[in-house]
């Protein structure tokens, strides 16, 4: 640390003296730090503390602290995070990653130890488990084994890389979702670590993580974003993460909730009021009266949205709410003190008094003004009152049924019905049949208000002899142990179990496609009658073709409202008006007569959410059951490869890397792989959910001889690059406008004009040499921080994307694996340009401006030669934004970059 400014400081905590890079120091120059956004503190102390005069300078520092609120992002600052946060779907390829890098290490003459994370990297199981069994007491114990099975040697290669790396632990399978584990326990507020120069340093917890809704923790006040697997793996290995400054967007909140109003509907008008405003790229920051009314767990129900609505993060400033959430989650006392003593001396507690700092643009919202609702039926931002549902599923409903489906010979009659026999009932299943019901992780499990309010409409549902519909399929995953131990200490757990919403699993299941299958004979009813099936869940996330392949509409909602359309068993009733069921007495029984009031909630809180139940559940949360801890586990530095393996293999970005990049190559003769529209989702690239038996993975599975009943999911062989490239593109509802008349990952072979799987033509382009570029319409890459969305397309051989516009995330992970993110210019897209996509596509001055860093403007030209003959030329965007980001993709990725500077170094 330089100290330019003069900032080291003492801090005085419960006998021990810590240093820390004062922000108060910065004030004596007449600065005002009063006038920084919260966040923004946090990365000013943030570059204050790391500054070097390389990476960060004292000109970082001051442009920081001199930042223009209206003005547009400019200026590039080097963000070291304090940690590292990983689930095991985006974890297991992160290690793999590691572990070829160790090999490749070795190979180009570096020592294989030097591949080591340098701050905390924690990773939490949790993605893997699936909705098998459900509706029984047995579920959770079914479930948890079936996981086992399925994924031992995933599990033994985590075991391994927590051995062989240093700093890196893993929270085993059952135990909870990675962000309420991380909100819960993992997270410090304020870390005391010993830094370079042998002392004890505090400085505020911020951390980057492989999930996008890492942004939970923000309602603590801890500053953290999700970022796709590639930037982690390098931030793990001390490369900064190059930013801009961003603007930051301030969201006042007033009053309180009405009667009736959960944090879900709260989180729902949130989510629709900054997508129309437009934050991508952007933070957000909670301030204002209001917030006084919201619990911790309010607050990250809020924070964990942020993908949803598109910003990089949405944080509250940590006040008192925060440290009594620390004491109440059973944090030891000198942590606490901690936390207090330094966000206090650092002008980084708010309080009621805490002047109003500038902002980019202010919201401002009425908490009186929220009302229950739902989210769909595919999109988060898609907010739909509750009166509403109705009504606006029958206006989806005739759009869904116009869309042409695979294997369809006409659109199913709005009228279709199928009839089935399950759990001993026999009944005629409509489109808006709701097949579905989750109450399911981080979204509202971490918030005991609508989990007790969902245990309280289960009870009152029971007792009035209301039963959940058989045909749908029920879940109850929280989000911790925590929860199942206050739902049984209120005495709800045998009300819920009455509705077979029993225990499945601690773990992210329904929402990240893992709601496991569709009981037979619902299935049958489904696909003959061609219904337009619904899933109702308490996620943060209805992209099309995640939640159920044979689910095509799904919802949004409060654990209580599952609960409630568990009872009606379809969507198109209004809960408002219409009877939810018939009670034992013969009469019509309402949503009103078992909807829980405020008071009835806030009892049930306050007598059964404990502390001492934090604490009994991480005491020893690093152990594991004993099918963990019995793993067998290989040993070693870099690890010993199965050839025979389907689950892991040698990740294959390393192989034969030279000491120094290869000149850059033009992109010329390129064609088009696919042309996709609006809004295509990570999930729509990335390979997730079931794999079919006759898909390119399943085929390749098949060969290797895995029997399709154990092909598992994609998310668990997300190690094994051979599946996942194969799966890259596949999602059943892909739209490719090279072949508007099939659903799914197809595409056109040109110029034959065959059409076959985008798998199997992108090997055969590569065969004869020829360079793939993807046209796209808006926000590209939104969703989930899914690595292999970036992973997977430079496998296949897309060398560029040119796009209307980018999702943040996703635009990293592109850069992070050395393809080119282009955007067309304002009001220009694929549609004004006449693209059909059967152009062979070059791009002019791509090298010249990468060699110049594009100091002579950031546009390229595009050219586009047609089959007769004519070219069209257009400008384009290029979207490296960052210096940082043109030297990675100059040596073609973020990973190679630091594998060649760890080389260097010895």
């Amino acid at each position: 640390m330089k100290n330019s400014f003069g900032s080291l400081k003492l801090l005085s905590v419960g006998g021990r003296e810590l240093r820390y890079a004062s922000l108060p120091e910065l004030e004596r120059g007449g600065r005002s730090l009063s006038r920084l956004p919260y966040a923004l503190r946090i990365l000013l102390e943030n570059l204050l503390r790391r500054e070097d005069g390389v990476h960060v300078t004292a000109s970082d520092i001051e442009g920081l602290m001199a930042w223009e609120a209206k003005a547009e992002p400019s200026r590039e600052i080097a963000f070291m995070p304090a940690r590292v946060l990983l689930q095991d779907f985006t974890g297991v390829p992160a290690v793999v990653d590691l572990a070829a890098m160790r090999d490749a290490m070795r190979a180009m003459g570096g020592k294989p130890g030097r591949i080591n994370p340098l701050q905390p990297a924690e990773l939490v199981i949790d993605h893997s488990v699936q909705v098998d069994e459900y509706g029984t007491e047995a579920a959770f114990l079914l479930n948890g084994q079936k996981e086992f099975e399925r994924n031992q040697e995933r599990y033994a290669f985590l075991r391994w890389g927590q051995s062989a790396f240093r700093n890196f632990r893993v929270v085993p399978p059952s135990t909870g979702i990675v962000h309420q584990v991380n909100l819960e326990y993992l997270a410090r507020l304020v870390m005391a670590e010993t830094g370079p120069d042998g002392a004890l340093w505090a400085y505020p917890d911020t951390l980057v993580g492989t999930d996008s809704h890492t942004t939970m923790i923000n309602g603590l006040g801890v500053l953290g974003w999700g970022v796709g697997g590639i930037e982690a793996e390098a931030a793990m290995l001390g490369q900064p993460i190059s930013m801009l400054i961003p603007q930051v967007i301030g969201f006042r909140l007033k009053g309180k909730l009405r009667e009736g109003a959960t944090a879900t509907d709260l989180v729902l008008m949130v989510t629709q009021i900054l997508r129309k405003r437009g934050v991508v790229g952007k933070f957000v920051e909670f301030f204002g009266p209001g917030l006084a009314e919201l619990r911790l767990a309010d607050r990250a129900t809020i924070a964990n949205m942020a993908p949803e609505y598109g910003a990089t993060c949405g944080i509250f400033p940590v006040d008192q709410v925060a440290i009594d959430y620390l004491a109440f989650s059973g944090r030891p006392a000198e942590q606490i003190a901690l936390a207090e003593a330094y966000t206090k001396a650092q002008g980084l507690f708010q309080t009621a008094d805490s002047p109003e700092a500038e902002y980019t643009d202010v919201l401002e919202l009425d908490l009186g003004d929220v009302v229950p609702a739902l989210a769909g039926p595919r999109r988060p931002q898609d907010r739909v009152a509750l009166p509403d549902v109705k009504s606006g599923f029958a206006v989806e409903l005739e759009k869904l049924l116009a869309a042409p489906r695979k294997g369809a010979t006409a659109p199913a009659s709005p009228d279709s019905k199928a009839d089935a026999t399950y759990l001993g009932e026999s009944f005629s299943l409509g489109h808006g049949a709701v097949v579905i019901a989750a109450i399911t992780s981080c979204t509202n499990t971490s918030n005991p208000s609508v989990m007790i309010a969902a245990g309280l409409v289960a009870k009152k549902a029971v007792e009035k002899g209301l039963t959940a519909k058989p045909w749908v399929k029920t879940s109850l995953a929280p989000g911790s142990k925590v929860v199942t131990d206050y739902l049984a200490e209120a005495g709800l757990t045998p009300y819920l179990d009455a509705l077979r919403f029993n225990l499945v699993g601690y773990g992210c299941t329904t929402c990240i496609g893992n709601s496991g299958p569709v009981p037979a004979p619902i299935s049958k009813a489904i696909e003959e009658g061609q219904l337009v099936a619904v899933s109702v869940l308490s996620g943060n996330r209805n992209f099309e073709g995640r939640v159920n392949a044979e689910v095509r509409a799904n919802y949004l909602a409060s654990p209580p409202l599952v609960v409630a359309y568990a009872l009606a068993g379809r969507i198109d009733v209004d809960l408002t008006r219409d009877p939810i069921g018939t009670g034992k007495d013969g009469k019509p029984v309402y949503l009103a007569d078992i909807w829980p009031t405020q008071a009835e909630i806030e009892a049930a809180m306050t007598a059964a959410v404990l502390p001492e139940m934090f604490k009994r559940q991480y005491a020893d949360v690093f152990a594991g059951d004993p099918a963990w801890r019995e793993l067998p586990v290989p040993t070693g530095d870099t690890y010993a490869w199965d050839p025979a393996s389907t689950y892991v293999r040698r990740a294959p970005f390393f192989d034969n890397l030279p000491a120094e990049p290869a000149p850059l190559r033009e992109i010329t003769g390129a064609r088009v792989l696919a042309v996709f529209g609006d809004s295509i989702t990570t999930d729509h690239i990335s390979p997730a959910g079931s794999i079919k038996k006759d898909s390119p993975a399943g085929k390749y599975l098949m060969e290797h001889g895995v029997d399709p009943k154990d092909f598992n999911s994609y998310g668990s062989r997300r190690g094994n690059h051979e599946v996942m490239v194969r799966g890259t593109f596949a999602n059943i509802r892909l739209r490719n406008r090279l072949v508007p008349e099939i659903e799914g990952g197809f595409t056109m072979h040109l110029p034959d004009r065959t059409p076959m799987t985008i798998y199997d033509a992108a090997m055969q382009y590569g065969e004869e040499g020829v360079p793939l570029v993807i046209l796209a319409g808006k926000e590209y890459g939104s969703g989930s921080s899914r690595d292999w969305a970036g992973k997977g397309p430079r496998l296949l051989g897309v060398r560029a994307v040119v796009a209307e516009s980018f999702e943040r995330i996703h635009r990293s992970n592109l850069i992070g694996m050395g393809i080119m993110p282009l955007e067309f210019l304002p009001g220009e897209s694929v549609q004004s340009h006449g693209l059909t996509g059967e152009e062979i596509i070059s791009i002019e001055g791509l090298v010249e401006g990468v060699a110049n860093e594009f100091r002579g403007g950031r546009e390229v030209t595009v050219v586009a030669r047609r089959e007769d003959g004519s070219t069209l030329r257009f400008r384009a965007r290029v979207r490296l934004d960052t210096p940082q980001e043109i030297v990675y993709y100059r040596h073609g990725g973020i990973l190679q970059y630091v594998l060649r500077q760890l080389v260097q170094q010895g």
